[in-house]
């Protein structure tokens, strides 16, 4: 199966995140079209599309976007606290009718402002509790007609959307992302998500954790297709290993000298913490694995970098493929020349 190759936009309200090129109209829908638009051209299906409290909201963004071009998949990430599972399941089904099927869902649990916007969902089991009945009802409401349940957390009675989401390439529904590495996180992908995310750890580790989940959706009784797995990590690419190793050790530095922010949710999860903890191990894990960046103040995605010429970085992403990874997740800044440049020098070879 052909991997789904995926990049990141950027949806800040201040410029210059990770080291992007600071603009003025850093988020203005001519800027992000361009991103997504250039996306299109250099070979990518399509982006994902962060969430949080104090930024433009994703969800309003994936539609301007998914309106300004024509094969551009948004990745929309979504929080359960914030949307209502029988309104959201009908806003992205009228999106995902109305794109011909391009939509596709990145469902977050972690904690994010909660106050701000009305929720006070902070406890861990809870939280996890509300986002598996959250994806059940969602589902649910996508494949079936006169949808009624009741859940803790959630209730809909005699429930139909309408119009349904599209149905292409043999999918019913837009595929159900979903990330975390605690066990509550994993009991929830392993029984009602389609794509369990991984960050950028290393090949052994991710190993492991798939092993783990498969055995986990067998417990469980999985009632879905099997769980597909995917990786978000940035991926710093250059002409030569020699300039990628050179580059990395210099964003490195300017990271450690506060010339670019630090991340202010990288001590909050389970996951956050998994990657912090691989610079324990080494600077540099399996071939080119680069844990640096969080010992100075990297946070998520760019926690953990694939470093080194596009030949080196496809190598290391085939043998996470030979894992039985079909999603990847990929970035770095700045972003609109890197679309350019990975798109061009290295889609190629992960498609060959």
């Amino acid at each position: 199966m052909s991997p789904q190759l995926l990049w990141y936009i950027p949806n800040q309200a201040q410029p210059g995140h990770r080291g992007d090129d600071v603009a003025k109209d850093h988020n203005s829908l001519e800027t992000l079209t361009t991103h997504a638009k250039a996306l299109e051209e250099h070979g990518w299906s399509g982006a994902l599309i962060g969430t949080g409290w104090g930024r433009p909201d994703t969800f309003t963004l994936a539609t301007a976007l998914a309106a300004r071009t024509t094969t551009f998949q948004p990745l929309i990430a979504v929080r359960p606290g914030y949307w209502h599972p029988a309104k959201f399941a009908s806003a992205a089904a009228t999106l995902d009718h109305l794109t011909g099927g391009r939509v596709l869902i990145n469902i977050v649990s972690g904690k994010d402002n909660l106050a701000a916007y009305g929720d006070s969902e902070g406890d861990q089991a809870h939280r996890y509790a509300r986002t598996r009945e959250f994806i059940q009802i969602v589902r649910r409401l996508w494949t079936r007609e006169n949808v009624t349940y009741r859940g803790e957390h959630f209730s809909v009675t005699d429930s139909t959307v309408a119009p349904p989401p599209a149905v292409r390439s043999g999918r019913e529904h837009p595929l159900l992302y979903f990330g975390g590495a605690s066990e509550a996180a994993e009991k929830v992908a392993a029984a009602e998500a389609d794509v369990q995310l991984f960050w950028g750890e290393p090949l052994d580790d991710v190993a492991q954790r798939i092993d783990r989940l498969k055995k986990l959706s067998e417990q469980l009784g999985r009632e879905h297709p099997p769980l597909q797995f995917g990786l978000r990590v940035t991926t710093l690419v250059r002409d030569t290993a020699e300039q990628a190793w050179a580059d990395a050790e210099a964003k490195v530095a300017q990271m450690a000298n506060g010339g670019i922010q630090r991340d202010p949710n990288r001590f909050t999860a389970v996951g956050q913490q998994r990657l912090l903890d691989l610079a324990a191990r080494g600077d540099v894990l399996d071939d080119n694995l680069y844990t640096a960046p969080g010992k100075v103040g990297g946070g998520g995605a760019g926690t953990t970098w694939l470093v080194g010429s596009a030949e080196d970085v496809a190598k290391s992403l085939r043998k996470y493929q030979a894992l039985g990874i079909s999603h990847f997740v990929l970035s770095d800044t700045p972003y609109l020349p890197e679309i350019k440049r990975q798109g061009d020098q290295l889609l190629p070879l992960l498609r060959g």
